[in-house]
């Protein structure tokens, strides 16, 4: 949690940087009033709106009795809130957790995932999607990720006003940045801010594969149903967003080599290698 910490207070830093390198103290108020806005709305509607745009549909425990009984049992067993229960349809296995806090959250599979998996795997896959309501990593996706985005917007405004004249920093009279300084400091601020993105979710994805498999107690599930997801979710990848990429346990994207590169999930052989160790250390 520390390190994630640090991480969301560098993105913070980086942003009131480029505000005050840009703008002064006023850039920076600007900046900040800008990350606020965008965090609040991110923390109050982003589980609708990501619900939403995968037309996933709430399920009640006569419509998806073995689905909703997991969920049930898992989340009885940390002491949770019982979540909203949801199912995307599509054949490309994946799953989610969205919502503010465990009062308002929300887990949802697809309709591949549940045709592939045997119930212990079910089982393991829910848990980290759990583990990640229990952690509160939704709410840090969400704070990380619209930070990097308002990062991105800022650096996007000052690049295209620097091209066409129409943005100055205070210090331009006394000689400031060139055109080119300008132009190229933004888009190395927004590639930092989509690194240490990566970072934090890859962090918080580790974290939810040990709770979770703590959860279920056997972390071998998990394993076996990543080992499957791998495979199964690059086989038939779902038509996702990359901006909500983060929130699956498996990236739902098509993944070449540069994609590899800047994935949001750490690589899934180091994910089972950890699960199976902590299996082994059990035994």
């Amino acid at each position: 949690m520390m390190r994630t910490t640090l991480l969301l207070g560098a993105l913070t830093g980086l942003m009131m940087a480029i505000g005050n390198y840009f703008g002064g103290s006023h850039g920076m108020m600007i900046a900040l009033i800008f990350a606020s806005v965008s965090n609040l709305i991110g923390y109050w509607f982003s589980d609708k709106i990501v619900l939403r745009m995968y037309s996933a549909r709430e399920v009640t425990e006569s419509e998806a009795p073995r689905l909703y009984q997991i969920v049930h049992n898992l989340a009885l067993g940390a002491r949770m809130p019982m979540p909203k229960v949801y199912i995307i349809p599509g054949d490309s296995p994946n799953a989610f957790a969205t919502g503010r806090n465990p009062q308002h959250a929300a887990v949802a599979v697809t309709e591949g995932l549940m045709r592939m998996m045997d119930e212990r795997e079910i089982t393991g896959v829910l848990a980290h999607e759990l583990a990640h309501v229990q952690n509160r990593d939704i709410l840090i996706s969400s704070i990380a990720a619209t930070l990097a985005g308002a990062i991105m917007m800022l650096a996007d405004m000052i690049k295209w006003g620097a091209i066409f004249g129409g943005f100055r920093r205070d210090s331009d009279e006394e000689g400031g940045a060139g055109i080119l300084e300008m132009i190229l400091l933004p888009i190395v601020a927004s590639f930092a801010a989509m690194l240490i993105q990566m970072a934090i979710s890859r962090s918080r994805e580790f974290s939810a594969d040990a709770t979770g498999a703590r959860m279920c107690g056997d972390p071998l599930a998990l394993a076996s149903a990543l080992r499957k997801l791998g495979i199964a979710s690059q086989r038939l990848p779902m038509d996702a967003s990359p901006q909500t990429a983060h929130m699956f346990i498996v990236n739902p994207l098509s993944m070449g080599f540069i994609t590899k590169m800047f994935s949001t999930h750490p690589p899934l052989e180091e994910r089972i290698e950890r699960l199976e160790a902590m299996a082994g250390r059990r035994a």
